[in-house]
Parts: structure tokens; C-alpha cells; sequence
């Protein structure tokens, strides 16, 4: 045995090791890992044997919780009878195709086809490609530049954090990349003007989204990214009438409009997509997270005839689509995947959503008042509160107390895990958590949010 393995902790064992993502790899140095060694229901347990309500669902992703089941067992049967296989060169497998025929049945408009690849961020850099290639298939070259807007979150691949709106997804990695524009946060609290209502806000947001288009040249604009309700950048609600004003200037200037469902989809804000909810009418569609619950890592892009037909011509010119993951539609993601789909449909989780949503909201709600929220936002399953240092004013906390950090570490010491953005506290439980579960993860949470105020003094 490697002697750097004997008699020493999983989390002695892991600073030596492991390289671990959106962590201050100093700081990780001296405080360790939190070990997590199983998981049931909405709880995951440590190596202590102490329980965490999930709050986040892992990263917004397990959506049926720990422990199901018939997850496992499709996995498994999977497993045993075609382990791998790819879908390179004409080559397919029945989960693949059952998954794309369901996906196609279940989104919310008319779309052609389906890749499926590993992550959202694979499944949105799968987008920026295919975004390029129509151009030149379509004999438009230089229609190629890509809006995103400030706040975004849409991966951490170098185009995908190009079109990632968070400084620290770019600062020190010499991002962004060239061609990426950059379109307001529809942030209604933060960046709109005294006095602006919601639907002034977004129509001036239309309209300064029209100006970028017209300044760059229509020409050279191919596509806007767009979350539903922006997760990473603090679960933002888009205002009212923002997407119908959005999509009238997309559609004036033949601009692509991706949305990004990764977070979104599968029941999160209410309907199955946020383009539902929010009556988005997209050209492609990125899937991933509750695509398999978490259980097995998988994505999928969804795109409409309107982007496949000229890749599909400029494929056959030249000879090759070229372009692909060894583990896109990996046959036992897949199947984990169908069965997730399967679980919505027959346990109605969209009716579980509306049983239980109005219990996260409205329990949220009751922190409007404490004196570190300024606001609360959210839809459905997933909500934030934004802590400010003074609620009339909206004047956010120095970053250097980390106030958000403070709170989520006080509220992992009350046994529920959260996550923080700056100083937003996201919420995004598994859809299956009922309504007691809430009541609980909300008052573990409003214990933690009172010992930071007093810390603060």
C-alpha cells in the first residue's frame, strides 16, 4: 500500500491530493474538506454521522434526492448488458435514442434534433460551435458574435466561461475570449433606475440590447444566451415583459436565442422548462443537472431545424460534423437519464413543485424583514436572499467580511448545506423535499442568519 494511504483520514488523504473546483485552494489548506459519505431523501450525512439538509441539491442538480432506487437499478442493468458505447460514425444504442425520442416529445417547442454530451458546459460550448459553423455554412462569416449578459453562468470551458458574466470565472485565466458582447442583468433591484417599474426596466433593457446589435451591426450578431432564472450569478428573476421584449429584438435581427436550462429544467421553476414559464421561444435549449437527477453525469442540446438543416448541409460539403465527446450518450447515462424522465412523469413532480413551492417562498418571504436582507427573489423551487449592510440604502456588505461565506458556514454548522454567491444564499432544494423538510432547512437557516448578525454587532 502507498504509504501516504495508511492511518491517516479521508481529508488528511484529500488536501494532499485532490485539486478541487470553486475553492480557495490556500484557505483549503488549513480548513480541510467537509467528508460526505452517503446520502437519503433530501439529507446527506458526514463521516461523523451527522446530517445536512441539502439546501442546494448537491449543485442544483439532485432533484430526486439521495437514494433512489430505480436510479441505481437502471444503472446497473445498464451496466451489466452494454457497459459503453459511442454514437461517433453512424453507430447508436437503444438509451440514446429513447432518451432524444423523449426529449424531443417533452420540450416545450418545435425542435429537430438532439446531442447529447457530458456536462452543461459541454452542452453550451456544443452550442457556440454549431453557432459558428451555421455561419459559415450559411455563407455569413462574420455573423458570429455571441451576447451573454452580466451575471451569466452558462460553464467553465474557455468559451463557455468567455460567455460566463462572473469576474472570478475569468480574472487570471486570460478570459474572455473575442466575440463575446456583453447585455445587462435584468436585475430589477440591483440596476433599476428610481422609480423604474419592472416592465420600464425591461423594456429599457430591450432597447439597450437593440442599440449593442446595431452598434456591432446585425451582421456580425449570431446568438444571445440566456438562463430562464439566472442561477451562479444569485438566482435572478427576470422582470416582467423581459423576455417577449427581448425575443421581439432577437427576431428583428435573425439573433439565435440559446436558453439555457441547466439549472431551469425538469420542474425547477414550476413547468418543466423555464421557457415555459417565462414564454421563451428558443432556437436551442441546454440540458443537463435534472436531466439524470445528478446520478450520472450527462447533458443535452436541443436544437431546432432552424440551426440543423444548415449544419446538417455544411456536414455532407464537407464530408464530417466533426465534432464530439468520447462519453456523449454514454449508454449508462442515458439510461439513468430515461429513467429520471420516466419518475417525473409517473410521480407528477410538477404537481410535488406546486404542492411544496409556495411553503420555500413564502417562508423566504419572512426574512424580508431582517435587518441583513435586502431582498428575496425567487420562483418555484429555487430562491435567494440577498444580505445587504444597510436595507434602505441597498449598500452591499464589504467583500472582504464575506458575509455570505459567514452565514453558509454558520448554517452548515446548524446542519443545512446552502450555497453563497458574494452575498446572495441560494436555495434550490431536491424537488421531492416536502413541506416539513422546508420548514425545517428554513428555520436551521434563520438561526445561522441571526448569529451573523450578531457577529456582525
Amino acid at each position: 500500500m502507498d504509504p501516504r494511504h495508511s492511518n491517516r483520514t479521508t481529508a488528511e488523504r484529500d488536501v494532499d491530493s485532490v485539486l478541487h473546483p470553486y475553492t480557495n485552494l490556500i484557505r483549503h489548506r488549513e480548513v480541510g474538506p467537509l467528508v460526505i459519505t452517503h446520502g437519503k431523501g433530501v439529507r446527506v450525512f458526514d463521516e461523523q454521522g451527522h446530517d445536512y439538509i441539502e439546501g442546494l441539491a448537491g449543485l442544483w442538480c439532485t432533484s430526486l434526492g439521495w437514494g433512489e432506487e430505480r436510479l441505481v437499478e437502471a444503472a446497473s442493468a445498464q451496466m451489466r448488458k452494454l457497459p459503453f458505447y459511442h454514437l461517433f460514425s453512424h453507430k447508436t444504442h437503444d438509451p440514446a435514442v429513447e432518451l432524444c425520442d423523449r426529449l424531443l416529445g417533452l420540450v416545450p417547442v418545435p425542435m429537430s434534433k438532439v446531442f447529447l454530451a457530458g456536462s452543461g458546459s459541454e452542452a453550451n460550448d456544443t452550442a457556440i460551435k454549431l453557432i459558428h459553423y451555421r455561419a459559415n455554412a450559411m455563407g455569413q462569416p462574420n455573423k458570429k458574435k455571441i451576447i451573454a449578459r452580466d451575471k451569466a453562468y452558462h460553464g467553465v470551458t474557455v468559451a463557455t466561461a468567455s460567455l460566463t458574466g462572473l469576474v472570478n470565472n475569468q480574472r487570471s485565466f486570460d478570459l474572455p475570449i473575442p466575440g463575446v458582447l456583453r447585455a445587462g442583468c435584468p436585475h430589477h433591484y440591483r440596476f433599476g433606475h428610481a422609480g423604474e417599474s419592472e416592465e420600464q426596466f425591461s423594456t429599457r433593457l430591450a432597447e439597450e440590447l437593440e442599440a449593442l446589435i446595431l452598434a456591432e451591426g446585425p451582421d456580425t450578431v449570431a446568438a444571445f444566451f440566456a438562463e430562464p432564472v439566472m442561477g451562479a450569478g444569485g438566482v435572478i428573476v427576470p422582470p416582467a415583459g423581459y423576455f417577449p421584449k427581448i425575443q421581439a429584438v432577437l427576431d428583428k435581427y435573425d439573433v439565435l436565442l440559446v436558453a439555457d436550462e441547466v439549472i431551469c429544467g425538469f420542474g425547477r421553476t414550476g413547468r418543466m422548462f423555464g421557457t415555459e414559464t417565462f414564454g421563451i421561444r428558443p432556437d436551442m435549449m441546454t440540458l443537463a443537472k435534472g436531466l439524470s437527477s445528478g446520478y450520472a453525469p450527462i447533458s443535452a442540446l436541443v436544437v431546432n431545424e432552424r440551426v440543423y438543416g444548415p449544419v446538417a448541409e455544411e456536414s455532407g460539403r464537407i464530408g464530417v460534423f466533426g465534432h464530439g465527446y468520447t462519453y456523449g450518450g454514454h449508454p449508462v447515462s442515458a439510461a439513468v437519464a430515461v429513467e429520471t424522465l420516466k419518475i417525473y412523469e409517473e410521480r407528477d413532480i410538477l404537481a410535488q413543485v406546486a404542492t411544496v413551492a409556495p411553503v420555500l417562498q413564502q417562508g423566504l418571504a419572512g426574512f424580508r424583514d431582517h435587518p441583513l436582507v435586502g431582498e428575496v427573489r425567487g420562483i418555484g423551487l429555487i430562491g435567494a436572499a440577498e444580505l445587504v449592510a444597510d436595507k434602505a440604502a441597498k449598500t452591499p456588505f464589504d467583500p472582504k467580511l464575506a458575509v455570505g461565506a459567514m452565514v453558509v458556514a454558520k448554517a452548515q454548522g446548524h446542519g443545512v448545506i446552502l450555497r453563497a454567491m458574494g452575498d446572495t444564499i441560494a436555495f434550490s432544494p431536491p424537488l421531492v423535499i416536502s413541506a416539513g423538510e422546508i420548514g425545517e432547512l428554513l428555520e436551521r437557516f434563520g438561526r445561522a442568519l441571526d448569529e451573523a448578525q450578531g457577529a456582525l454587532g
